[in-house]
């Protein structure tokens, strides 16, 4: 590929290895092979011609175009209602990337799994390996079906909720527990009726669009079944504390150019999307 011959790779291997002082290799009769330092050499040599070409990239207006894979883990909730949609034109825009998606409310070990990024709802914790954009703010609201109102009666307050069967989102004794703020800084705990949990948000929008419940989740996911006269939503003036919705991603020197392109096109995305408006 390079045009030299095995002996001159030969040499010039061994010269390396004396002006670095340490063997990089493993050579029998049969076979040649890493030795561990020069799997991390290598791998370091690696990772710098590509922050290289990310770097030249990252400058150049006529850069090239992003291909090859994307790796992504986002929570299941803002995956299929925001991400998915979200991924037909941006595929459309650039034919030669591959998207492979993991639908998953786990927290990911992008590094150790092989993620370029995620996509990640709530406070993070502080993590040097990573960077985090927050992308978007959300608020839980209240909803329940007519279905369910029209049996058991509308509450006159927020805080008649405790005496109605409330759905829960996550397996935690501290997720029973709702914290709302009124637009005019009240702060209300409600606890109270609870039989089903799930730690799925989209099961748990669906048990509650079957009137099985009063539930209390994000607007971005609960938007269209509202539109759609299947949920209404209970105390508008009441809703949770905001939460950001971050992309996150290794450290690196460099931004690759598809992960820049996608946090630049989903964040345009969001900002035109009718689901996040109130």
């Amino acid at each position: 590929m390079l045009g030299l011959t095995r002996s001159a790779v030969g040499k010039a291997l061994t010269k390396l290895e004396a002006r670095l002082a340490v063997r990089l290799l493993h050579r029998t009769t049969r076979h040649v092979v890493l030795t561990s330092e020069g799997q991390h050499f290598y791998e370091r040599c690696v990772q710098i011609f590509a922050d290289l070409a990310e770097a030249e990239a990252s400058v150049s207006q006529n850069g090239p175009a992003p291909k090859g894979q994307l790796r992504i883990t986002v929570t299941e909730a803002f995956g299929r209602v925001i991400v998915l949609p979200f991924l037909k034109q941006f595929l459309a825009d650039w034919p030669e990337l591959n998207v492979e998606v993991s639908f998953t409310d786990r927290v990911v070990d992008l590094v150790e799994e092989g993620f370029d990024l995620g996509i990640r709802l709530g406070e993070l914790p502080v993590d040097s390996q990573l960077i985090a954009k927050v992308i978007l703010r959300t608020q839980a609201h209240l909803y329940a079906a007519p279905e369910y109102l029209h049996r058991a009666g509308w509450p006159s307050s927020p805080a008649d909720i405790q005496n109605y069967q409330r759905l829960i989102f996550g397996l935690k004794p501290a997720a029973s527990i709702w914290q709302l703020v009124a637009d005019d800084g009240e702060q209300l705990t409600i606890g109270g009726g609870q039989r089903l949990r799930f730690d799925s948000g989209e099961a748990l929008k669906d048990a509650a669009i079957e009137g099985m419940g009063i539930v209390y989740l994000p607007h971005f996911l609960m938007v269209n079944a509202v539109k759609e006269g299947r949920l209404v939503t209970l105390f508008p003036q009441y809703s949770g504390h905001q939460l950001p919705v971050s992309i996150v991603y290794p450290h690196r020197k460099y931004l690759a150019t598809k992960i820049r392109v996608f946090i630049d096109q989903l964040v345009a995305y969001l900002d035109e999307s009718t689901l996040l408006q109130r």
